[in-house]
Formats: structure tokens, C-alpha cells, sequence
């Protein structure tokens, strides 16, 4: 049975997009809808939500979620990257806040026929967006050792991605590997026995390394910051939640990019040099005990918040 879909650092978010009522918002990932049900629920009807994201399924169970507070939104299917262009088409080019929500929705990771959850048997997939071709199947089937391993030592910090890219090519040579269990019998025969007695599952790493691969989530990443400041109205902020650490370094340099001068104190002759940007936190908020309590998938979060001058 699916577990009920919690939106994380909710109350974080919403006090740091320090929402107006008549402000225009943007949920690059709106998910299940939690986090824009609760900005929605704060904005008069001159305001406006746009919600985006690549999952049909999550755009229509955040549209039936949305219509139940008020009909001052419009939803996008299409990846947070294409941000110029879904705000040219609804004819917006500055906004009052934005929220990128990063990785995977509960929803996706329990529906076994997504392929993202090592729990369940089923086709190794992991696209957030189905209209893409690629999917985790051809990688493990179609790389090599070599970028296997990368793989999962770049994206997942997995201990043993050397001998678990190496037994992955040596199984298929005999069999295409098809399934999730497939894949979590090769990741299990990979490690020592002492490694499969440590608490956790022992494929989790690999799963997220395999999923950052098939949705190039990190390159992405990388793009989409660059656009989506440029649309933030001076006193604007994005925010952004991170679940790996890779995702929070990426964020962590591009604000400080945008907002931290860094110079040589010994220049001369000296200067005020100013920034159109501000951090609004300049140290990560992570979730509090009594969200942990409730909600144990929150506990890689981090949230990281920037505004326009």
C-alpha cells in the first residue's frame, strides 16, 4: 500500500518563499500538489500558480488537488528546464517566488511499475517523464564497465561500484537484466557479507545512481538554475530542496555564485562591490525531529533559499 504522500519541509518552504497574495509563484515540480496547495491557499484571486512537471500522473492528481482550493492556477506538462519557455507561453516573464522540489515523489517511488524502488519486482524503468526512450534497463544492459562504474561511484558514492559494474557486465552475457530484482540479486552477490548485515538496503545507492542517470538530473540541474533566476522580480526568491548531496553542492555553488562577492582583500585599490542577489539562509535548514518522526524520506532534505535585490 502506497504511503500517504507528505510534502517536506513544508512549513520551511512556504515562510522562506515569504509569499504575497498577489504574487505570481511557480512549482518547477509540483508533484502530489502539497507544496502548491499551500501557496495557492495564500494567494487572492489576483494572484497565480503555475505548476509544472514532467509525470502525467502527478499532473493530473495535482490538478484534482489544486481545483479544490481555488481555480487561480495553471498547469504545465514538461521538464523545469523548459522554464523560459513555459512562462512565455502563458505571456510571464518575472515572478514572485519559485520552488524546485528535486528527485523523486513517494508516489513514483510506490508504484512498482515505475521501476524506481528496489522493493518491488518489476521492469527496471526510472523515467520521471515516460515519453522519454531511455530507461535504466538500457544502461545497465548498454554501458560499459567503465561508465558503469562511474555511474554508480559519481552519482551513488557506492563503495563497491567497481565489482558491482563488473558483475552487472559479466551477468549479461548471458541474460539481458530485465528487472529490479534482477538487478538487486547482482548488487547483493557484489558486496561482502558484512556490508549486506549494515542497516539499510544494500541496492539504494545504485538505484538513486541508476535514476540520476536515466533523468541526466545533475546536468539539468545545472541549466535550470542559470534560467530560472533570470525570472525572479527584485525581491523574488527560489527555493530549492536537495536529497543528495551532489544536487546540494550543485545549489550551493550557483548561490553563492550569484550572491557572495569573492575578492582578494590585498586588491587596490579597494571597492564596494554589489550582487543582485542575496541568500536568504546561508547554511542549509533540514528538517526538524517532528517532521523526521513523521516523515523518514525527509531525512536526506535540504533546503536552500536565494533572493533577487
Amino acid at each position: 500500500m502506497a504511503e500517504q504522500h507528505i510534502p517536506v519541509l513544508l512549513s520551511e518552504v512556504i515562510e522562506g518563499l515569504n509569499i504575497k497574495k498577489d504574487g505570481i509563484y511557480v512549482d518547477l515540480t509540483i508533484g502530489r500538489g502539497g507544496h502548491s496547495e499551500q501557496i495557492l491557499k495564500r494567494l487572492s484571486s489576483n494572484g497565480l500558480l503555475i505548476g509544472v512537471d514532467q509525470d502525467e500522473t502527478a499532473i493530473i492528481e495535482s490538478t484534482a488537488r489544486l481545483s479544490k482550493v481555488s481555480d487561480n492556477f495553471k498547469i504545465v506538462r514538461s521538464n523545469f528546464v523548459n522554464i523560459d519557455e513555459i512562462l512565455k507561453g502563458l505571456n510571464i516573464d518575472k515572478v514572485d517566488g519559485i520552488l524546485m522540489d528535486l528527485g523523486v515523489s513517494s508516489p513514483q517511488f510506490d508504484n512498482p511499475e515505475r521501476g524506481f524502488s528496489y522493493r518491488y519486482d518489476s521492469p527496471l524503468d526510472m523515467r520521471m517523464d515516460q515519453r522519454n526512450s531511455l530507461t535504466a534497463a538500457d544502461i545497465v544492459n548498454g554501458y560499459s564497465e567503465k561508465e558503469l562504474f562511474e555511474i554508480f561511484r559519481d552519482y551513488g558514492e557506492e563503495k563497491y561500484s567497481y565489482s558491482i559494474a563488473k558483475n552487472i557486465c559479466k551477468y549479461r552475457e548471458n541474460k539481458r537484466i530485465e528487472t529490479t530484482f534482477e538487478l538487486v540479486d547482482i548488487i547483493k552477490r557484489s558486496k561482502p557479507a558484512k556490508e549486506l548485515k549494515k542497516v539499510g538496503h544494500p541496492a539504494k545507492q545504485i538505484f538513486q545512481a541508476l535514476r540520476i542517470a536515466v533523468n541526466d538530473e545533475l546536468n539539468v540541474l545545472k541549466v535550470a538554475l542559470e534560467k530560472t533566476v533570470n525570472h525572479l522580480k527584485p525581491g523574488g526568491r527560489l527555493a530549492v530542496i536537495t536529497f543528495h548531496s551532489g544536487e546540494d553542492k550543485i545549489v550551493k555553488q550557483f548561490f553563492k555564485k550569484m550572491a557572495v562577492v569573492e575578492g582578494n582583500r590585498y586588491d587596490l585599490p579597494l571597492t564596494t562591490q554589489e550582487t543582485d542577489y542575496r541568500l536568504v539562509n546561508t547554511k542549509a535548514i533540514s528538517p526538524s525531529k517532528e517532521e523526521l518522526e513523521i516523515n523518514h524520506r525527509s531525512a536526506s532534505s535540504k533546503l536552500r533559499i536565494i533572493e533577487r535585490k
